[in-house]
């Protein structure tokens, strides 16, 4: 079968023309999109004074080795809300500096302002954000809020926990009635204070108190939270060089205290279920009564799980362990 052979002029005519047509198409492609981004409406955003940023790092240089007093000398001149950002991210900072902006944004806007970054820290160590402190807001916050507000902190839970702080302020007291009788030199009422107010924030969240080594891991596991949680970390502002937070060992340090202090709680746990089932428990509930039983019931009306107990304990008492 022969081939038909098509004249030059014929082909360069064909060629020509789809040519012409494929540049014909791309051009009217080119100008259908920039009329359309010409036709949308610009949104003209009134955001608050800004100090001058750097390409890449933003304001972090204004931060210098106090970041609370830096803050301070920027607010003078900015005024008393402005915007920062930082990092390669150019995460959205507003610093606001006056009672009367605070209370409205909490009062007023507070769903505006209801969610909190959450860093690479605090879902490692808070188990995927999943307390009420980091976690994004929703029907499953409401309900977490909700429960703490009326189970935790109501003024009804805090009188039950009388008879602890009853108890403990009486230990304190004999103690320091037998130092005098013995004739010490001197009383270290700080630590005495500190470990009383240890030991009530424990029993009226565990059931219990801690002494000796279980008192000082404790101790050492809400000390490491709290600086883990704090702590600067070069992936939350520069994701390119996450790299960097491994090679120091700054995400096996988090990993590692995220590991103990899930021990300590499972421990925990499988100890008041023992205790339940053996009825050895007290009648008076605790925190954890109180999580396990909406974790066991499902009363919340989502699956409540035991990161998410795990969580809510991380976020409510560690804090003030570590500042007691």
């Amino acid at each position: 079968m022969a081939l038909k052979q098509w004249p030059l002029e014929l082909m360069e005519g064909v060629f020509s023309s789809t040519f012409y047509l494929s540049l014909s198409f791309f051009v009217s492609v080119l100008l259908f999109f920039k009329l359309a981004r010409r036709s949308k409406p610009k949104t003209i955003l009134n955001l608050p004074p800004s100090p001058p940023k750097l390409p890449f790092i933003g304001n972090l240089h204004q931060f210098g080795t106090l970041p609370h007093r830096a803050l301070r000398d920027l607010s003078l001149k900015y005024g008393d809300i402005m915007m920062l950002q930082l990092g390669q991210m150019q995460t959205p900072t507003l610093v606001v500096s006056s009672v009367d902006l605070v209370t409205e944004i909490i009062k007023t806007h507070d769903l505006a302002f209801s969610d909190r970054p959450q860093n690479t820290s605090c879902k490692i160590l808070l188990y995927g954000c999943t307390d009420v402190g980091f976690s994004l807001y929703g029907e499953n916050w409401r309900l977490k809020k909700k429960m703490c507000v009326l189970e935790l902190l109501s003024a009804k839970r805090v009188e039950s926990f009388r008879v602890i702080r009853e108890e403990e302020a009486g230990e304190l007291v004999k103690k320091l009635r037998e130092a005098s009788s013995n004739d010490a030199s001197y009383v270290n009422l700080s630590e005495m204070f500190m470990a009383t107010s240890n030991n009530i924030v424990c029993k009226c969240a565990f059931g219990r108190k801690f002494a000796g080594d279980g008192y000082s891991r404790v101790k050492e596991l809400a000390r490491e939270v709290m600086i883990h949680i704090t702590a600067f970390t070069v992936r939350d502002y520069f994701p390119w060089l996450g790299w960097v937070d491994v090679v120091t060992g700054k995400i096996q340090k988090y990993k590692a205290t995220a590991a103990a202090l899930d021990a300590l709680f499972e421990e925990l746990i499988a100890e008041r279920l023992r205790q339940r089932s053996e009825g050895e428990h007290s009648k008076m509930k605790d925190l954890l009564d109180i999580l396990l039983q909406h974790h066991q019931d499902n009363t919340l009306g989502y699956e409540f799980t035991k990161n998410d107990i795990k969580s809510l304990i991380t976020v409510s008492f560690f804090p003030i362990l570590y500042n007691c």
